[in-house]
């Protein structure tokens, strides 16, 4: 835990460390709570998300509908929430510092603190919200979308929540124009494209759930054209307006936002470059894996026969790539995706169960759908949405993003080669079972429920990327799939994937690197079909220090597993998994510290 950044704060404890250590407790406690609820308060599509329906205003003694608003964008309410965090930064250090609090409240003081420190950083420093339209676009888009996907009141009410939200998009969309600027050129596409989904999902997704003739439907005929006009309009405004118009480079966060923002992301002492160096030098080790796995597939495929490679790089680069390219051949048809990974998650299901992996959920309620059209441009391929943690009965939904009808045949056909039939499988493995979806089940068993909420809203990325990177190479050790050489090394592909995004995140933002040197990485050298690569090019401009999350989580959790190993003679995989996971999403070393 970082205790150094607490340190001043300790003469304004000594009231508090004289408190009984429960007085402490529920201090925090009622703090906490009052801070999430007020926080998602101001952020009502956060608030659906999380299944927080209704806030009583501590001013005005109103009780907010927050399903049925949407959130203010305007710029006198964003510099407002600078002023919110900061209040709330001062109380939580001078109510309940950390010196007064028992572990578990500690580790949830970090959480708060560092989402706060990082809020900040957002609104004082990058300021995001003013040069990426995507972030009102996919605002937007989940409002819109979250309601419908619930279950927390009738569908007549949850529709009636969704169109009250259609009829506010103009304002938003009005409030945004306003100081929008300098936006790099992918940040202008994407939203654009993403801002197509919204349209989509007013006019017929929203629509399927109306039922014509009723009142709601006369407030959807009035509502829906005034947003779908707006929704267009902001289209056009993007692509027009001069003032927004940033350098190609714009996108770049630079070293001084990448380390901050780095440092509250992962909430570790791990900096950047230890990072890199790890990545770039574990990515010459799993290569020399793969070689070592493909050697005998090519001989077993091509023969020995004789081939004059420039160096032993090209040699390298050659039998596993066209071992690699045979085993690409075997992937389902364009229509197919969803179906071949719902046919992948039974078998998955029953070895997690046979091997006593880790305890599978009771609720049964995962749902395969297609990624929402708004989110496309980040999840290009697949993403996952647990259930809310105030309502953990709800769905549950991994996404897969479809084949786009507009794709060329041949960019389908890469993107297909890419996820063939042993990628797909991992792709569950990660997403679904046991990945995130049984992670965020023990997540929402969690009580008390204002700590269920915290760990939730505010969980740490490592901890939830490295479970499912981690959990995959779990599932690999253990037997799955373990005769299939096509599948090991698909998974060994996997990783050296996971190196290549933490480099290129790393190395994008704060290096300079150029979009060739990336896509050389990712093909060359990492395997990578072209439409894989460019659409992780794509995420890395759109995003900053989420995708090392994998590799700095993977670590994490291999160490500390290895750690509680060696401490525990009596070691059972069952029971290790299920302890860590009923923690909830903290930074992996403060789990670590709570177990043993």
């Amino acid at each position: 835990m970082k205790m150094q950044k607490y340190t001043v704060l300790l003469a304004s404890a000594l009231f508090l460390t004289l408190l009984p250590a429960g007085a402490a407790s529920k201090k925090f406690a009622d703090l906490s709570d009052q801070f999430m609820k007020e926080s998602l308060s101001r952020s009502p599509s956060t608030a659906s998300q999380m299944g927080y329906h209704k806030h009583k205003d501590a001013k005005s003694g109103r009780v907010l509908e927050l399903d049925s608003m949407l959130d203010d964008m305007c710029m006198e309410f964003m510099q407002g929430q600078k002023a919110f965090y900061e209040t709330w930064r001062k109380r939580f250090a001078e109510e309940t510092p950390i010196a007064s609090l028992d572990k578990q409240d500690a580790a949830d003081f970090q959480l708060v603190d560092d989402q706060i420190a990082l809020a900040l950083l957002e609104l004082d420093g990058i300021k995001n919200y003013q040069h990426n339209p995507t972030v009102v676009v996919e605002m937007i888009g989940s409002a819109l979308f979250q309601p419908l996907a619930g279950n927390y009141a009738p569908k007549e009410k949850r529709v009636t929540h969704v169109v009250s939200r259609i009829e506010q998009v103009p304002r938003v969309l009005e409030q945004c124009k306003k100081y929008l600027n300098d936006a790099a050129p992918i940040f202008i596409s994407t939203a654009i494209s993403e801002n197509e989904g919204n349209i989509e999902l007013i006019q017929k997704t929203i629509l399927k759930d109306i039922k014509p003739g009723t009142a709601i439907h006369a407030r959807y005929r009035q509502a829906a054209p005034k947003a779908i006009k707006a929704l267009k309009d902001f289209n056009t405004f993007l692509k027009t307006n001069k003032k927004l118009a940033g350098s190609e480079d714009a996108w770049r966060l630079g070293g001084a936002n990448y380390d901050q923002k780095f440092k509250y992301v992962m909430e570790t002492s791990l900096t950047p470059t230890e990072l890199l160096e790890g990545a770039e030098r574990e990515f010459k080790d799993v290569r020399a894996e793969m070689l070592a796995i493909a050697t005998p597939m090519h001989e077993k495929w091509f023969g020995k026969k004789e081939v004059q490679d420039r160096d032993d790089t090209a040699r390298e680069n050659r039998i596993i790539g066209e071992v690699l390219k045979k085993i690409s051949d075997e992937h389902p048809k364009r229509d197919q995706l969803l179906k071949a990974v719902e046919a992948d998650l039974s078998g998955i299901k029953k070895f997690i169960a046979d091997k006593k992996i880790v305890t599978l959920s009771p609720r049964n309620n995962l749902k395969v759908i297609p990624t929402p059209p708004y989110l496309r441009g980040i999840y290009s391929v697949a993403g996952f949405h647990s259930a809310p943690p105030l309502e953990p009965e709800a769905r549950a939904e991994y996404w897969v993003t479809p084949i786009d009808p507009k794709d060329s045949k041949e960019k389908a056909e890469s993107k297909l080669r890419e996820y063939n039939n042993y990628t797909l499988k991992w792709l569950t493995i990660h997403e679904a079972l046991p990945g995130h979806y049984i992670q965020f089940e023990h997540v929402n068993n969690i009580k008390p429920m204002q700590r269920r909420l915290l760990r939730s809203l505010y969980g740490n990325g490592a901890y939830i990327e490295g479970w499912a990177e981690y959990i995959a190479q779990v599932m690999l050790d253990e037997g799955y799939m373990k005769d299939n050489p096509k599948f090991r090394l698909t998974m060994r592909k996997i990783r050296l994937r996971l190196l290549a995004n933490t480099i290129l995140d790393i190395k994008m933002h704060t290096m300079k690197m150029s979009d060739q040197d990336a896509l050389d990485l990712m093909i060359r050298d990492g395997f990578q079909t072209q439409a894989e690569a460019e659409g992780k090019l794509r995420r890395a401009k759109l995003s900053s220090c989420q995708l090392p999350t994998y590799y700095a989580g993977l670590r994490e959790w291999l160490a500390f597993r290895k750690n509680y190993q060696e401490k525990h003679k009596d070691f059972n995989l069952l029971k290790f998994h299920n302890l860590v996971l009923d923690q909830g999403p903290l930074p992996v070393p403060v789990v670590e510290k709570l177990v043993n």
